[in-house]
Parts: structure tokens; C-alpha cells; sequence
């Protein structure tokens, strides 16, 4: 199997980051949990740093922009247990999914680039 991934793949997957964080993050108002403080901040947290980092991506690859979303996607997962919002079905279900295609794509972005130094700007 070839273990490599084109700048325009890795522009598609971070496009893709970029679409889900903000998804995250405007979730907490088109899915009105806005007043669910742990949800919706997490939500506003997490969905911001996803975005942030995606557009980071697009200007300079450094793997561990992939890493952090790796991290920040798996933290979206387990969220809605650790902060108590499991409850609320529409958080839950928001963070679960943007959560599940963060940590995808960015692991995916991870596995396959080739090995090259961090940066390649």
C-alpha cells in the first residue's frame, strides 16, 4: 500500500476539519443547547480550536496540527461523560459526530504522510 497523501488531499481533509469545527462550534445555538453551560462551552471551546488549527494547516502542514486534532476530536467524544451533558441528546450527538470526523480525518492525515520534517512551508 502506498503510505502517501498529496497537498490536496491533505487541503481536502483539513477543509473538511475546518467545516466540522465550525459545525461544533455553532452548535450550541442551531441545536439550542446554548444554555447548557458545560455543552456549549466545550462546544464553543473545542469547535474554535478545530477551526484555528484547520486554517493553520492550510497555510504550513505541521504534524502536530494533526496531532492536536487527533486530541481535541477524541476529547469531543468522551466530553459529553466527563462533563456531565450525556443528557442532552443534541450535545451529545454534536460532539460525538464532529468529534468522530476530527480525530478520522486527522489521524488519517497522520498515517498517510510520508516521513518528512515537521514543517514543509
Amino acid at each position: 500500500m502506498l503510505k502517501s497523501l498529496s497537498s490536496d488531499s491533505r487541503t481536502a481533509f483539513d477543509v473538511v476539519n475546518i467545516i466540522a469545527g465550525l459545525g461544533l462550534l455553532l452548535s450550541p445555538w442551531y441545536l439550542g443547547y446554548a444554555a447548557e453551560i458545560y455543552a456549549a462551552w466545550n462546544a464553543w471551546i473545542v469547535g474554535a480550536a478545530v477551526t484555528l488549527i484547520g486554517v493553520a494547516a492550510l497555510f504550513a502542514y505541521h504534524q502536530v496540527e494533526e496531532w492536536a486534532n487527533v486530541v481535541l476530536g477524541l476529547w469531543a467524544v468522551i466530553a459529553p461523560w466527563a462533563l456531565g451533558f450525556a443528557v442532552v441528546a443534541t450535545a451529545m450527538w454534536a460532539h460525538v459526530i464532529a468529534g468522530v470526523v476530527v480525530a478520522a480525518l486527522a489521524a488519517g492525515a497522520i498515517w498517510f504522510t510520508p516521513n518528512r520534517p515537521l514543517s514543509t512551508a
